[in-house]
């Protein structure tokens, strides 16, 4: 059995995998987020690893595990003492805006030609730089070498290894604006831009590597996986030929198109590394919007305007379908290819005949929208169009909300048979490691589509309701 750790934004779970990549059991544990002021979101990092030890142990039960796999929320950075694991601070979470203006004076040419990344709070560095200013005693400390940085990863790994282990995989590295994407080393330009000292950062490793071992399940399991969600789901989708996408509609919305070599976006999408393995890198092309899921529990927690978020599919098909209304969720500025930091949200085109329907809907359709505005970018930087989207995520399993992304989109949309697609990914690098499951060349087996979506609006009416959209979205910036 091979295990795999998903800890992400919103839950933690472990799924147990047999060879064949089948899920067996799982365990879920909601993950509390805090909000201590506008724009800032932040996770308790001993909750973190508490949860992660329970579902870890919850899905092995006593069933002999070959490998551990880790996948987790990326950029999301925290700073540990050396010694004890312990935190300095809260967790800084990817949603998180509080960097904005420091990210507003920085040079983005040599961001975007080391990194791949634009400059952005969504990234690791500033978040970094942050808690080493604002944190009494934390700039001495590392520089006294008593701190360690990492992301989500990172942080679990330490204590999963009880501190033998202070490493990274290469996908996370490059979410971090401080790791040079061709060189495969960390950049000690953009750590002198920062003001970061080396000794805080972990090894970069491969994806399916040795992680060390744990004895959190009460026996020693070798960690043999590790990469970021996305690129964990990219894997469990079986996107490994140039010109495959993957989108994941879960809290956000990360789109990853497979290039193989480095392509340099000419319209704001990022260049990142789908994964490494054996040394050699392969890289994607990602566009990141920060509210898909998140829109959908904003109207359930923020508006009161249903109460579970099944509600929405089940409301948006008795909407009118010609009222004009748009959500843009940009509760926490706008991603690719905008990169807008400062825009927030709103809803046009409201009039008194607007009602749940209608703004149920236009909360589900922004995904659509905002999915056709990345793969127009990719198209432009590519020179070919998308033709399908593997699609996985929370947001997959509502009909009506992919096949409105085929409609927007004018894309076929497969869904897998495991939805599981982020802790597949983890499983399947751990049991590479191990062994256990074909390489890349012959993964694409092990995938399997349950069904099919094909785009069924006029091309016409789709680009009249995307021109609607850039109209609204316009609005907020």
């Amino acid at each position: 059995m091979l295990l795999a750790l998903d800890q992400g934004t919103t839950s933690t779970r472990a799924i147990r995998f047999d060879a064949s990549l089948r899920p067996q059991a799982v365990a879920q544990r909601e993950l509390a987020q805090f909000f201590p002021q506008p724009g800032w979101v932040e996770h308790e990092p001993e909750h973190l690893i508490a949860d992660s030890v329970a579902v870890l142990r919850e899905a092995a039960g006593e069933h002999p595990i070959a490998a551990i796999g880790i996948t987790n929320q990326r950029e999301t950075t925290l700073l540990w003492r050396r010694d004890t694991g312990q935190a300095v601070h809260r967790a800084i979470v990817w949603q998180d805006r509080r960097t904005a203006d420091a990210c507003a004076r920085l040079p983005e040419a040599l961001i975007a030609e080391r990194t791949g990344l634009l400059p952005d709070p969504y990234f690791s560095a500033t978040k970094l730089a942050w808690l080493l200013d604002h944190v009494p005693g934390a700039r001495a400390d590392a520089a006294a070498g008593r701190l360690c940085f990492g992301t989500v990863d990172s942080f679990l790994l330490f204590r999963l290894t009880q501190g033998r282990v202070h490493a990274t995989d290469a996908t996370n590295a490059s979410r971090t604006m401080l790791w040079n994407i061709h060189t495969g080393e960390w950049d000690h330009d953009l750590l002198r831009l920062f003001d970061i000292p080396a000794s805080l950062l972990p090894e970069v490793r491969d994806c399916a590597a040795e992680f060390g071992t744990t004895d959190v399940l009460g026996r020693t399991v070798a960690i043999r996986g590790m990469a970021g969600d996305q690129q964990a789901a990219t894997m469990g989708q079986a996107c490994f030929r140039p010109g495959m996408l993957k989108s994941t509609y879960g809290t956000g919305c990360f789109a990853l198109l497979v290039t193989g070599a480095p392509v340099a976006s000419r319209h704001r999408l990022l260049t990142t590394v789908a994964w490494q393995l054996g040394g050699k890198r392969s890289y994607a092309l990602e566009g990141a919007i920060f509210n898909a899921g998140s829109t959908v529990q904003w109207l359930r927690d923020g508006l009161g305007l249903i109460a579970s978020a099944a509600e929405a599919p089940a409301l948006a098909p008795l909407a009118d379908p010609d009222a004009g209304v748009h959500l843009v969720p940009a509760f926490t500025g706008l991603g690719a290819p905008w990169w807008d930091a400062g825009a927030r949200a709103a809803i046009t085109g409201l009039t008194r005949g607007t009602g749940r329907a209608e703004i149920a809907a236009a909360a589900l359709e922004a995904v659509a929208f905002q999915t056709r505005d990345l793969l127009d970018a990719m198209a432009l930087d590519m020179g070919a169009a998308v033709t399908t989207i593997r699609a996985d995520g929370g947001m997959a399993a509502s009909d009506w909300t992919m096949q409105r992304l085929a409609d927007i989109t004018g894309c076929g949309v497969d869904l897998p048979e495991v939805t599981e697609t982020t802790a597949a990914g983890a499983a399947w690098l751990a049991g590479l490691q191990s062994g256990l499951v074909p390489g890349p060349e012959q993964a694409e087996s092990l995938w399997r589509r349950a069904c099919h979506f094909t785009p069924g609006m006029a091309p016409a009416k789709a680009a009249q309701r995307h021109a609607a959209w850039l109209d609204a979205l316009r609005r907020t910036r």
